[in-house]
């Protein structure tokens, strides 16, 4: 499971580390090319909470490889075309996949293990995101710029294939469940704890990934020593350890996790801003963007299905549904931002969104758990 979170990660985000190859193959702007990761996006958050509520009474192992089978095809379909329009077709049919898979397989992880460990279940699975944004982006984006995109393009699908083939052969087949009106995306909405939830989304992937997403513009702005690479290398390390920290500590310290989270992109932002063409500081401030990044999409699931007893699949489908449109609103929001002023806009961006999340997350206790 966590290998098919891997892949997902990475089918979203790979424009991300090859935005000039793409601009000057399909001879398109930065905007545009950014609408690449924001269009599927915005598939996911449109499509995940009506489709997994349709599929709710699907086996969960067979569904999964019909997504993965989705991821694939989209993937090295988009790699072997050359209109813009298509492979943005392409990218949406990725994300309705991604708008489905995010969610289904937190829930399915989470009914194979005791309810005391359903916080480590998720750590696990979502490690994948992790690692691939930390170990992933960083090899998929050397390929990219050693062999072209549409080589990482191909590459990953055919990986993708063989996940789905280990899937089959590995994977238990757990039957689906029936959904209810106790359980529905509107009686979820009615609970105040899964709205604070929903807005700490909002605030926290608005301000990660709108820096993410233009990675490369701040890169050249504060003339990083070692490029993308270098940053990304250090931002995945970053990550790695504060994953194995949420897969050690998630279920006891979930609120204390979570203001840590902000308030380490609010100290690597401001480091950015500050220090960031200081020699070794802007790496610094990569890495402590990383381990801020690590545990994000961990912490907030984790949270949220904690909110209901059964059908945790809806519920955290309208967490990830507010998840990929905050990715939506924060690559919009980026490259309008690009358009007007300098890459550090999108640091200023970070720092005003993350402090009002830092100070919602210290005092949601009810949404969060009491222990810091």
């Amino acid at each position: 499971m966590s290998s098919v979170t891997f892949v997902g990660i990475l089918s979203e985000l790979m424009p991300s580390g090859v935005l000039p190859q793409m601009m000057a193959d399909l001879k398109i702007t930065e905007g545009q090319t950014g609408n690449l990761v924001g269009y599927y996006a915005i598939a996911s958050a449109i499509f995940a909470i009506p489709l997994i509520s349709m599929t709710m009474q699907f086996n969960r192992k067979m569904l999964l490889l019909i997504l993965l089978g989705g991821f694939a095809v989209s993937n090295i379909i988009a790699g072997l075309l050359h209109n813009y329009t298509l492979i943005i077709i392409l990218r949406v049919i990725g994300g309705i996949c991604a708008g489905v898979m995010w969610p289904m397989i937190a829930a399915y992880g989470m009914r194979l293990v005791k309810e005391n460990h359903h916080g480590k279940a998720i750590a696990v699975i979502m490690a994948g995101n992790t690692l691939g944004i930390s170990v992933g982006m960083p090899i998929m984006t050397f390929i990219g710029n050693g062999y072209g995109w549409r080589t990482e393009f191909i590459g990953l699908g055919v990986v993708i294939l063989g996940i789905a083939v280990l899937s089959f052969f590995s994977l238990p087949s757990t039957p689906g469940e029936n959904l209810t009106k106790s359980s529905s995306p509107f009686a979820l909405l009615k609970i105040p704890a899964v709205l604070i939830l929903l807005l700490l989304t909002m605030l926290a992937v608005i301000a990660h990934y709108g820096v993410y997403v233009y990675i490369t513009g701040l890169i050249e702005e504060i003339q990083l020593a070692g490029g993308i690479e270098s940053a990304l290398l250090l931002f995945g390390i970053g990550s790695i350890i504060s994953v194995l920290l949420a897969i050690k500590y998630t279920d006891q310290h979930l609120r204390l996790l979570t203001v840590a989270m902000f308030a380490l992109l609010i100290i690597s932002m401001g480091l950015f801003l500050i220090f960031g063409r200081t020699t070794g500081i802007g790496h610094f401030a990569f890495f402590l963007w990383g381990l801020s990044f690590g545990p994000l999409v961990t912490l907030l699931q984790a949270a949220v299905s904690r909110q209901v007893e059964s059908a945790k699949d809806v519920a955290t489908s309208v967490q990830s549904s507010v998840f990929n449109l905050s990715i939506m609103i924060a690559t919009s929001l980026g490259g309008l931002l690009l358009a007007r002023f300098s890459p550090m806009s999108l640091i200023y961006l970070a720092i005003g969104l993350s402090v009002p999340g830092l100070v919602i997350s210290f005092f949601s206790k009810k949404s969060l758990g009491s222990a810091l």
